[in-house]
């Protein structure tokens, strides 16, 4: 097609009609049956790759219908924060009021702004760290933290104003069926208007949900999991779940660390629902409001190369793993 194309760029449209027409040229072309070939080789590898999925997580009780309804739940609630001070307050207040949240835990990446003030004025339970270790970091101390309660449902956000306390209600209903509840922001009426979620996010992160979902294919099912987004922190987890993927969380925390701090990226959300998965997480998403983001991005995620970058480095993390 590009040297076809090319050749017409120099002769105009009298190249299509030299000899044989276009038709012919297009079925004599030794490319297009290139091109044919290739299709023919990666559907027998697909196809191959389907048939060998046909009982893959199939164990009845581990990957289908289980009722445990958690007794008296008590919500341990984990915000990540890096200098939040124009939102801290609202968030913190937000997740104190909703019901059953027993306490808030606020991990500050080192900030150089007053959200740790604000946020143990609000009630927040601090923790500050002496230096800038990264999101991943942080995420782990949080998720270490809460296990320390008694708290039985542990839940993770971030600070920033752009998730709502009120979705933790119908999140945590769903733990009586699975493991761990993850959001989805792809719900245009349940989004605020120009959020930072820019069209290439949105199709980027649904890109990636559906190869996750196809690595992990279960034939009778479409996958052992149904995603549309990869990027949404916003989760809660039965803590006797958390505890299970705890130990190989914590050695992705310790891989990934000096990485992040270098060039400032953390697969930390998508690694979390890979270990899930790989662990026999039963896992449900759910779509949560999401609303603009106040102050900035820490992760210049919002920068379109960056953000090709980041996904490019998403897509190699799942393909590797």
């Amino acid at each position: 097609a590009g040297i076809n194309f090319y050749y017409w760029s120099l002769n105009g449209i009298q190249f299509l009609l030299e000899g044989m027409n276009f038709a012919e040229k297009v079925y004599g072309s030794i490319f297009l049956k290139w091109i044919l070939l290739a299709d023919l080789s990666w559907l027998i590898i697909f196809v191959v790759f389907l048939l060998g999925k046909r009982k893959y997580k199939a164990d009845m009780k581990q990957n289908y219908l289980e009722y445990l309804p958690i007794i008296n739940p008590k919500i341990s609630m984990i915000l990540i924060a890096f200098n939040e001070e124009p939102a801290i307050e609202k968030v913190v207040k937000d997740f104190l009021k909703q019901k059953n949240v027993k306490e808030v835990i606020v991990v500050d990446n080192h900030s150089s702004d007053d959200t740790v003030k604000i946020a143990t004025r609000c009630g927040a339970k601090v923790i500050q760290k002496s230096e800038n270790k990264g999101i991943t970091h942080s995420v782990f101390v949080g998720l270490k933290k809460s296990l320390e309660s008694d708290c039985n449902i542990i839940s993770i956000s971030e600070s920033d104003g752009t998730h709502n306390g009120y979705d933790l209600e119908r999140m945590v209903k769903y733990l009586d069926n699975c493991d761990e509840v993850v959001g989805t922001r792809q719900i245009q009426v349940l989004c605020e208007k120009e959020n930072q979620n820019g069209i290439l996010h949105v199709w980027g992160n649904m890109f990636l949900a559906k190869l996750i979902q196809l690595k992990y294919v279960s034939l009778q099912h479409m996958g052992i999991v149904e995603l549309t987004d990869v990027g949404c922190m916003y989760r809660c987890f039965r803590k006797d779940a958390l505890e299970k993927i705890m130990n190989e969380i914590e050695h992705v925390v310790k891989k990934q660390q000096s990485k992040e701090k270098r060039i400032n990226f953390s697969p930390i959300v998508l690694l979390l629902t890979l270990i899930s998965i790989e662990n026999n997480l039963k896992i449900v998403e759910l779509p949560v409001t999401f609303k603009k983001r106040i102050g900035h991005s820490k992760s210049q995620a919002d920068n379109k190369i960056k953000a090709i970058k980041y996904g490019l480095r998403f897509i190699w993390l799942i393909l590797s793993r």
